[in-house]
């Protein structure tokens, strides 16, 4: 009896992305090639303009690209109606946004409650639980107006996390925090891909931070790369003695 092979939860194939301006063809991305599975910590590097927030919307769904095929878990997403992508969105793919995107008439609790609403399978057990696993249970009855930056992009986790996702896709998570506010938002998302077991792809201009991951790309003149480690230097690196 052979072995059923998981198919990954994303897959991009040849993927490019144009847009029509008044002078000509503008090329964003170019044969694009990436797989995420199950549980993983993804991470795309690369400069303001470089394409990134443009690929990881065509990964979740929000667009279509140019040419080339998206499959999520082996079902291609290019030739899937509105409709049907709208459900895999709700269901399986959660999205965190460098600017939060919360609705500010709601409270913390409203908001991570509706995904649940939307999808057609509320749970306030589980909201109470996501809100309590990013700390912010007794900040649940605050508008999004009342809270901090870092208070804030943790409800948008919670939210991306409440209808229990395959796969979140976060866009500069850390981009608009402090470094103590961006290092409690990331140690946050590794507890909870540790915790729950979802796949993150994360976009970023933050080079060091990536880079302490193993799974890193570079997105550079539309071209995915694979990223490149930084070497540690000597006197940055902790021997067993110093632990001791």
């Amino acid at each position: 009896m052979s072995d059923i092979v998981e198919a990954p939860l994303i897959s991009a194939f040849d993927v490019k992305k144009d847009y029509e301006t008044p002078v000509g063809v503008l090329e964003i991305l170019r044969s694009v090639q990436l797989i995420i599975r199950k549980g993983e910590m993804v991470f795309i590097t690369g400069k303001s303009g470089s394409g990134k927030s443009t690929l990881l919307h065509l990964l979740g769904g929000l667009d279509r690209p140019s040419q080339g095929k998206i499959h999520f878990e082996g079902r291609d997403m290019t030739e899937m109606s509105e409709k049907e992508l709208a459900r895999i969105r709700s269901r399986h793919i959660g999205f965190v946004f460098q600017f939060y995107h919360l609705l500010p008439e709601l409270t913390v609790y409203e908001n991570v409650l509706l995904p649940t609403l939307i999808a057609g399978k509320s749970n306030r057990t589980w909201v109470k639980e996501v809100l309590k696993r990013v700390r912010l249970w007794n900040r649940r009855t605050h508008f999004p107006s009342e809270l901090s930056g870092g208070e804030q992009q943790r409800v948008a986790i919670a939210r991306a996390l409440v209808n229990h996702p395959a796969v979140v896709l976060c866009d500069e998570p850390t981009g608009n925090l402090d470094s103590e506010n961006a290092a409690s938002v990331m140690a946050l998302i590794n507890e909870l891909n540790t915790q729950e077991g979802q796949a993150f792809l994360i976009v970023t201009h933050d080079e060091e931070m990536a880079g302490r991951y193993d799974r890193t790309y570079r997105l550079h003149e539309g071209v995915l790369m694979p990223g490149q480690r930084p070497v540690l230097r000597p006197e940055t690196i902790i021997s067993p003695k110093q632990i001791l």
